[in-house]
């Protein structure tokens, strides 16, 4: 015989094969023990445990509450099973709803179940005429109980009982009192009474004053293994969409799965907006809905299907039909529960799809027209009930639902989005429009929920209603499935440019279709990487009156600041850049902040210019240029009493005191930033802190200390969001992984920064990641490290570089290839003494020694001249020409154009490409 799958339990699990009566039921319980426990209840199985643990000194009763299908059955089987491995005697039955008017029905099985495990047992008089085997005046239910209880004390004389009563709140008014009398005189029986209730059920079992178990619904990671186990073909966006309507629910997380198909599961074909009932849910939730008068029915329906849980307006909707106390009966049999005077909730989303799946559609159409009338004074709610009222294309309520659109765009809901964009073109008859807004489902699908796989057969859709030319709204679509999909740069360049250049002039700042292309346009210049790209976007903007502000910042954090003039947007933009290394684009601006605020003007705005430009030089090596910056900062800090503003300042000063070896001052910047952020509950200075504590130990060699200070930032296989900060410690948390021994955890935090493209964020990071992955590899000759040598302007970043370098050399000293080991470090110790980085020069130098070098840096830069490739390699790169453009004309690798250039970079005194013109220049006058 073949059983579903019970709530928590994994399918599949082997078992005995034997089944417990439960009344009139069989349960079809299979267990082992206590080796294969359900899915996340461990802590439930625990009190379990321990309750039956006392049985054999003690004996009670405890009750399980929950909500229906959240496992409360499957706990009660666990316990039946456990019991009976230990050698207990078990009885049991359960409340059956539609056997709740039979007097007695619910004891009568209990103790049929009890004189079947001891048949000498004798019910008295009393007893065996409550349960209609003698005639005689029906006895006190005191009287009944006592009689119970003598049962369940001669049954528990030879071992040890459990009663197990499932779904208390559906027994029978007079078992249900008598179990409740006996629950209370258990104590010394040697038996204990488990059983099972839905919370604040109406029920005549009392269990006031009873020892009580909340069985919760099950953890975001326990539904999400059940899911997973049960149903592997699920993808991900799929999984956590019934994660949501389930709300751990483990009957729900079993049942929901069954009643999509193989393309829905797959996410091939969209989801319905809302999820079908199997028909062990419909038992479940639907049950106690059936029953309510029609008016309460009416009332749960308008509210199932408005989601607001605003009481206002389902009084409007209702008005003329009922009134909001007909929610009396739904509020008394606990589906509902209403929060204040005027917000009502389901008590769970499963009885809010019960309610809309027990009606009809006209029923449902009828209710959105009046839902419709009720938000008269919100355009989007409104299009929304218009739009499933109709039954029939209309353009009006199309057009409604279209404007909804760009609303629930804006807050980020992309999948309710493009479902409303889908509704509207269903409502559009078959044309231009129609096409329209199937192409603008695809892009607002391609842009916000990442669903690339719809984009094609929703243009192709488009295409098919309305033949020619295709929209704007298409090419956007397309060029942003073939930017995030196939990476075409080009073809989607072509493809933009061109259905952006039929658009007429002036172009409109409110043509929102027209914004999407530009920003679409922006991404895949960015992407593209040359400067070329930009052209046609910077004339495409320039045909706007007034270019829309968050496109101009945009394009803006994605090339400079150099003819912004306002302050706050020059700081704002810099702000959105700093953890993308965007600053080297705004340091212009950021200068012309700088200059006004020694002027006198935006101080504010200086103060966060100064810092910012302090942080682009310190990730440039230009440490001596950031102390004088941070300083000037901190002063106005000072004298204009902005001591949180002074915070990025300190840090920064910290960093480089760290860095190069002070490490007093470094402990008493981070003291003072722990003892000033702990009040404040300010987490960024608490981040300040942990980071350059990180810093310091790496320095010290206290690995140990490093680790600890750089999981607090981020644990280790984690970019948590909201965290920016945790971009800039992936290299120090790797690094102190590797050597405290968490191998484990260092790739884990490789493969998290993978997972969120950090390789495509930035060069530097690209870099970082590069070496990160090297450095948690077990393989000596990773390619890794060559592979961060080799990114386009690796000596931009001289204390990174050299840190690489280091770790390479190390590697490579292990790996008994001291020659190549001594490149490596002697270049890592030159340019950490270059920079001041004194105990990571000590570092280098060790190692150095350690290989057969001299363990001293270079010949210093001023005696040391350039060689004829090196200066011919210093002209291009001066010229503003890549690596790979330099490599090309000189018949080198990129990877050794990148090494001439950050051996010539100390040479000249120089950290960046920017100052290489003016130092050639200098040269050529010595």
């Amino acid at each position: 015989m073949n059983h579903p799958p019970d709530p928590g339990r994994l399918p599949g699990q082997p078992g005995s094969g034997e089944h417990t009566r439960f009344g009139d039921r069989i349960a079809p319980w299979v267990f082992e023990g206590d080796d294969e426990p359900l899915v996340g209840r461990g802590t439930d199985l625990d009190r379990i445990g321990a309750f039956l643990g006392t049985v054999a000194r003690t004996g009670g009763p405890l009750l399980l509450l929950g909500e229906p299908g959240v496992g409360k059955t499957a706990l009660l089987a666990a316990a039946v099973s456990r019991a009976a491995d230990h050698g207990m005697h078990v009885v049991a039955t359960a409340g059956v709803e539609y056997r709740a008017r039979l007097s007695y029905s619910g004891l009568g099985q209990l103790l049929e179940a009890a004189v079947e495990n001891q048949p000498s047992i004798v019910l008295a008089d009393a007893l065996a005429v409550a349960l209609g085997r003698k005639d005689g005046p029906a006895p006190a239910h005191d009287v009944v109980a006592d009689a119970v209880l003598s049962v369940i004390r001669e049954l528990s004389h030879h071992r040890p009982t459990l009663l197990a009563v499932d779904d208390v709140q559906w027994l029978d008014p007079a078992s249900a009192l008598v179990l409740s009398r006996v629950a209370r005189l258990l104590a010394g029986t040697r038996a204990d009474l488990l059983c099972t209730s839905r919370p604040e059920a109406e029920s005549f079992f009392d269990h006031g004053g009873l020892p009580v178990h909340d069985v919760a619904p099950l953890s975001d990671a326990a539904s999400e293994d059940l899911l997973v186990r049960r149903y592997p073909a699920l993808v991900l966006r799929v999984r956590r969409r019934l994660m949501a309507e389930a709300q751990g629910n483990p009957l729900a997380l079993l049942e929901l799965p069954v009643a999509l198909s193989g393309s829905q599961q797959a996410a091939a074909e969209a989801l319905p907006e809302r999820l079908p009932l199997s028909r062990k849910l419909q038992t479940a939730f639907a049950s106690r809905i059936t029953g309510l008068p029609a008016a309460t029915r009416y009332l749960l329906l308008l509210a199932a299907l408005d989601g607001s849980g605003d009481l206002h307006i389902l009084r409007r909707a209702a008005a003329g039909r009922c009134s909001l106390k007909h929610l009396g009966p739904a509020e008394r049999a606990q589906l509902i529960r209403v929060a204040d005077p005027s917000v009502v909730r389901f008590r769970h989303s499963l009885t809010q799809a019960a309610v809309v799946e027990l009606s009809t559609s006209d029923q449902r159409r009828s209710a959105h027209r009046e839902l419709a009338r009720a938000w008269e004074d919100v355009p989007e709610r409104q299009a929304w009930h218009l739009a499933q009222a109709a039954d029939a294309p209309e353009e009006h309520v199309a057009a409604l639902l279209e404007r909804a659109a760009s609303v629930i765009a804006r807050r980020g809901d992309g999948s309710a989005a493009v479902v409303a964009l889908l509704r509207a073109a269903d409502l559009t008859p078959a044309g231009p429009e129609r096409a329209r807004r199937l192409a603008r489902a695809a892009y607002t699908g391609a842009n916000l929920t990442g669903d690339l796989r719809d984009v094609p057969r929703l243009l192709d859709d488009a295409r098919r209603t309305a033949p020619g030319p295709g929209s704007l709204a298409a090419a956007v679509a397309g060029s942003a499935y073939l930017l995030n999909g196939a990476g075409d740069i080009d073809t989607a360049h072509s493809l933009l440019s061109g259905a952006i250049a039929l658009q007429p002039e002036p172009y409109d700042p409110e043509d929102t279709t027209l914004a999407e292309a530009l920003h679409t346009l922006l991404m895949v210049c960015f992407f593209g990487g040359r400067p070329g790209l930009w052209s046609q976007f910077d004339a495409t903007a320039a045909k706007y009156p007034a270019v829309p502000e968050l496109l101009s910042t945009a394009r803006s954090t994605f090339a400079e600041l150099a003819h912004e003039s306002d302050p706050l947007r020059i700081v704002r933009v810099a702000i959105a850049g700093a953890y993308v290394d965007r600053l080297g684009g705004c340091a212009e601006g950021l200068h012309r902040v700088v200059a006004g605020g020694r002027r006198g003007e935006n101080i504010t705005a200086a103060i966060d210019a100064l810092f910012l430009l302090g942080n682009h030089a310190w990730l440039t090596g230009q440490w001596e240029q950031l102390r004088l910056t941070a300083r000037e900062g901190l002063d106005l800090c000072d004298q204009c009493h902005y001591p949180m503003l002074a915070w990025p300042g300190k840090f920064l000063l910290a960093c480089t005191a760290a860095a190069c070896g002070d490490h007093g001052t470094t402990r008493a910047l981070a003291d003072q930033m722990e003892q000033w952020a702990g009040p404040r509950r300010a987490g960024v200075v608490r981040v300040y802190s942990a980071h350059v504590s990180a810093l310091s130990a790496l320095g010290q060699g206290n690995f140990e200390e490093a680790y600890q200070q750089a999981t607090f930032i981020a644990p280790a296989g984690t970019l948590p969001k909201f965290a920016p900060h945790a971009l800039w410690t992936v290299l120090d948390l790797v690094d102190a992984a590797v050597r405290t021994g968490r191998q484990e955890q260092a790739r884990d935090h490789v493969t998290a920064a993978r997972t969120t493209g950090l390789n495509n964020v930035s060069p530097r990071l690209s870099m970082v990641l590069h070496a990160s992955a090297a450095l948690a590899a077990d393989d000596d000759r990773h390619p890794g490290f060559d592979d961060a040598l080799a990114v386009e302007g690796a000596e931009r970043w001289p204390f990174d570089l050299a840190r690489i370098h280091l770790y390479y050399g190390e590697r490579l000293r292990r790996g008994r290839a001291p020659g190549q080991a001594r490149r490596h470090l002697g270049a890592a110790a030159e340019i950490f003494q270059r920079l001041g980085a004194a105990p990571w020069a000590d570092r280098a130098g060790q190692e150095l020694r350690a290989c057969g070098g001299r363990g001293r840096t270079a010949t210093p830069p001023e005696t040391t001249a350039l060689t004829p490739q090196q200066q011919k390699i210093a002209r291009l790169a001066a010229a503003g020409l890549s690596n790979k453009q330099i490599a090309e004309k000189l018949l080198l690798s990129p990877r050794t154009i990148s090494t001439h250039l950050y051996q010539l970079f100390p040479k000249l005194g120089v950290t960046s490409r920017a100052a290489l013109r003016d130092a050639l220049e200098r040269l050529q006058q010595q």
